[in-house]
Formats: C-alpha cells, structure tokens, sequence
C-alpha cells in the first residue's frame, strides 16, 4: 500500500506563489510517474502535470504552463509544484496521484491518490 501526503496549501494573493509539496510512503518497490490534478465543487478532476520516474521530463497542461512547474526527489520521495502567478481560477483542492496505466492526463490512470490540499487565490 502507498500513501501519499500532500502539504504547502494555502491562501495567496493573485500574483502569488505557492510550492506544494507530496510525501510518498508505504510500499515502495518502484519507482513511479507522478502527477498533480486539481478539483473544484461539481466539476471533475483536473489534470495540472506529471513528472517521469526519474524527474528527466515534464508536463504541465496548457492553461497552466509557464507559470507551474512539477518537479521530485527521489531520494527523499518527494514531488513538488511549484504555482506562481496564481490566478483566482487556480483556486482548488489540489491532489497528488501515482500513475497506474494509460493516459498519463486522465484521473483514471492513477490507483493511489493523496487526500488533498486546498489552493484558495483570492484578493
């Protein structure tokens, strides 16, 4: 079993600066892709970025490119996203997923999931 604790979240000005951090624990037999999704009420869950096993590429969705960044350590089995130039449409639950199979940008190829950590950008 894999755990997964997300930290870092908060309320910024638009603007700001956020850096989210993830915990990974538990059953580590192998090194995974990970990846950030965001959620807001009554909408389905967002895909932010997703990092390769070895930190050695990145993606991050349209919307947010440029101004987020997705990075890890494996040696201290962390992952991180960096969010500046937060805007008020960033505002939402953000999660930590490990990736399971299939596409890397959809919810459904993840199995294990953080418990959230709420991005709250307002003036």
């Amino acid at each position: 079993q894999v755990q997964l604790l997300e930290s870092g979240g908060g309320t910024v000005q638009p603007g700001g600066s956020l850096r989210l951090s993830c915990a990974i624990s538990g059953r580590a037999d192998s090194l995974h892709r990970m990846s950030w999704f965001r959620q807001t009420p009554g909408k389905e869950r967002e895909f932010v970025a997703t990092v390769t096993t070895s930190g050695s590429q990145t993606w991050v969705a349209d919307s947010m490119r440029g101004r987020f960044t997705i990075s890890r350590d494996n040696a201290k089995n962390m992952v991180f996203l960096q969010m500046d130039s937060l805007r008020q449409e960033d505002t939402a639950i953000y999660y930590c997923a490990q990736y399971k199979s299939g596409s890397a940008v959809v919810a459904s190829a993840y199995d294990y999931w953080g418990q959230g950590t709420q991005v709250t950008v307002s003036s």
